[in-house]
């Protein structure tokens, strides 16, 4: 993976984002995604490095702030932190014994990341809430990048939940339907989402919207325009989508043509 993500920095990737499961729901093998991003963010010294998404509902939101935070300190700041409340279809939720209620795993996202954001704070923390609970604790060192390692929310943008919850952070890697039944974000969608952005008392600064999440379609001069239109609409990154499943070889030959923003002529 820190040989892959090197081979992106050279053929002009932006970004390397790692899934975050302990049990495939293919039953592939899976990599612990902290200890990649150590190996990908020591292999390379430009790109964007980070995870789409962690499900933090069955994760202890302080470890996660610590590991975050270790990645910012070994890319030099390139950590980029992707949430979201979990597919409740997932080995690691739905045989595992963690909460399949939806509106649950909402709420304890939600807590989870008011406990990573005061944390990183590098002010003492206490917190007694419906979920977690801390006492006089202070997480140091802090993280490099600030006000804070950047937090992007994961969830259906048609779902107010999730739509909500993206605009009150950072930045929008929410998709249309859940996949399998996968439906592309449409460039009206991204400016309904940049203009709510807007609203903010910020006036939306710095939001970023990630868009993506499947694979590249045959049709590489429509995939081209269809992007245009999304940067057009308000679009920041567009995420394209490797199956674990695709054959290394495949892989490296995949990564070193490059983005689908570059031109065939580069």
């Amino acid at each position: 993976m820190s040989e892959l993500a090197a081979l992106a920095e050279r053929s002009g990737w932006d970004a390397v984002f790692v899934e975050d499961y302990v049990f495939h729901p293919e039953g592939l093998d899976c990599y612990d995604p902290w200890v990649a991003l150590a190996a990908i963010a020591l292999a390379t010294e430009r790109l964007r490095v980070g995870v789409l998404v962690t499900p933090l509902p069955r994760r202890r939101p302080w470890k996660v702030a610590a590991e975050a935070v270790a990645i910012d300190h070994l890319s030099n700041g390139r950590m980029i932190l992707g949430v979201g409340s979990g597919d409740p279809t997932s080995p690691d939720l739905a045989r595992s014994g963690e909460p399949e209620d939806s509106r649950v795993r909402g709420d304890m996202l939600d807590e989870a990341l008011e406990v990573i954001d005061r944390l990183w704070s590098g002010r003492p923390v206490t917190h007694h809430g419906r979920h977690y609970d801390l006492d006089d604790v202070t997480l140091r060192p802090g993280p490099v990048q600030k006000p804070r390692i950047p937090i992007w929310v994961g969830g259906q943008v048609t779902r107010r939940r999730p739509r909500d919850r993206a605009l009150r952070w950072d930045g929008s890697c929410l998709f249309k339907a859940e996949p399998p039944a996968w439906e592309d974000m449409t460039p009206q969608d991204v400016r309904a989402l940049r203009e709510r952005a807007a609203a903010r008392p910020d006036g939306g600064a710095g939001f970023e919207i990630a868009v993506g999440g499947r694979s590249r379609n045959d049709d590489l001069e429509a995939e081209r325009e269809y992007i245009a239109a999304l940067a057009k609409a308000g679009v920041d990154w567009w995420n394209e989508w490797v199956p674990p499943s695709t054959p290394l070889d495949r892989v490296r030959e995949l990564v070193a043509a490059g983005p689908l923003t570059r031109t065939p002529n580069g």
